[in-house]
């Protein structure tokens, strides 16, 4: 996610980060780096800040370049991302929801105690740093969780998509009438700015909030397929991506399989920060999901929008972050139809993150059930819709 962090809470978090070590019990994934790590800081990487403007960067350049708030995707791998014959797809949507019978009951199974009992553990790795060991760990435990969560629902795919650093991604696939794709997204790995390989990263709401809140609402879409039998007539994944911090990276490297395996991806929605309200609220602004307008797709938004109206228990407010500002900007650019939603405004987001003080006791549950309900409500009603699609051959894409 986009930094946007006042001086004063980057320079306390270098002086706490510099006595936050790692726990005894995962003091073995806390070693000298290897050659080859500290070769890759040198490494120069492809990154893209804008559709139109690449340049080469080291490490400790793309970090110098998130602790100024800039926004980049890391291309290196992935240069040929959005270059397919196929075309961008821009899909009809839905008008307004229409399966409130069957959604609106669910709701109320949305467990926030489950949430909670997610993050404290998600956020016990010292970091979930998508070089480090510890991003490995926490990776394989929460590939663990969401397959204890699908328990035995046949047909269900759940698998990591491994990546050439060591945290893998984590894809649920669980299939449909029609190999349509819906995906709901957000981002595993978390990032301390300083000295990321060593400094703590716990994580909370960038985006440990968007990866449980997606959780939850897997858990609760599961139980109501189990229990109703139905087949869905669209293909819904839930994904968790590795590498986001580093510029997209696990993204970029699953959408690009997506594209050039020609896969038929109808939306995207990525969740990346679900639970930080204090700003909102001391402003006196009444507490919101923070809708993305911008680097999106106008139709999916729009509908995304009426889901949040007919579920949810608040309202939105639009709100813009920049180009490749999360996850949902590698869907967009491989000609998928994406959205992206937040916590709040955007400057009322959590100030907290990318240091120490991303922590739990910031965060507001009861915002993430709201995440949730959006979540759920979504891969719902779009998991049932009928919509139809067209093919934009122009160039009026932003991305």
């Amino acid at each position: 996610m986009k930094s946007s962090i006042p001086f004063y809470v980057l320079a306390a978090s270098t002086l706490v980060s510099a006595f936050v070590l790692p726990s005894e019990e995962n003091l073995s994934a806390f070693s000298t780096p290897s050659q080859a790590f500290k070769t890759s800081l040198a490494e120069k990487r492809l990154i893209q800040l804008s559709p139109y403007e690449t340049r080469w960067a080291t490490e400790d350049e793309k970090l110098e370049l998130k602790r100024q708030g800039r926004n980049f995707m890391d291309i290196t791998e992935t240069q040929d991302l959005g270059f397919s014959m196929n075309a961008a797809k821009r899909v009809t949507f839905p008008k307004k929801p229409a399966f409130q019978a069957e959604i609106s009951p669910l709701l109320s199974k949305l467990d926030k105690s489950n949430m909670k009992a997610n993050l404290e553990k998600f956020t016990s790795f010292h970091t979930r740093y998508y070089k480090s060991d510890y991003g490995k760990q926490s990776s394989e435990w929460l590939l663990n969780r969401v397959k204890e969560t699908a328990g035995d629902f046949p047909g269900l795919d759940v698998k990591p998509f491994p990546h050439t650093w060591e945290q893998s991604s984590i894809i649920a696939r669980i299939p449909g009438k029609s190999e349509k794709t819906i995906v709901i997204g957000s981002h595993q790995d978390s990032i301390n700015l300083f000295f990321p390989a060593f400094m703590a990263a716990p994580g909370a709401d960038d985006d440990g909030s968007g990866t449980v809140t997606i959780l939850e609402a897997f858990r609760v879409f599961i139980e109501y397929l189990k229990e109703s039998g139905e087949e869905l007539e669209q293909t819904v994944e839930f994904h968790w991506y590795s590498a986001e911090e580093g510029g997209l990276l696990g993204s970029q490297a699953i959408f690009s399989s997506y594209e050039k395996e020609g896969r038929d991806v109808a939306a995207m929605l990525q969740q990346d920060m679900t639970g930080f309200v204090e700003k909102t609220l001391a402003r006196g602004k009444p507490e919101s999901v923070g809708v993305i307008t911008d680097f999106v797709d106008p139709g999916l938004t729009e509908f995304i929008k009426k889901v949040i109206t007919e579920y949810c228990d608040i309202g939105y407010v639009e709100t813009k972050c920049g180009y490749a500002c999360s996850d949902h900007a590698s869907a967009s650019k491989a000609g998928y139809p994406s959205a992206f939603v937040i916590e709040s405004s955007f400057d009322d987001s959590d100030d907290h993150i990318h240091t120490t003080e991303d922590k739990i006791k910031y965060l507001s549950f009861d915002h993430m059930l709201q995440h949730g309900k959006l979540t759920l409500g979504l891969a719902l009603e779009l998991g049932k819709a009928n919509f139809t699609e067209a093919y934009n051959f122009g160039a009026d894409s932003e991305l």
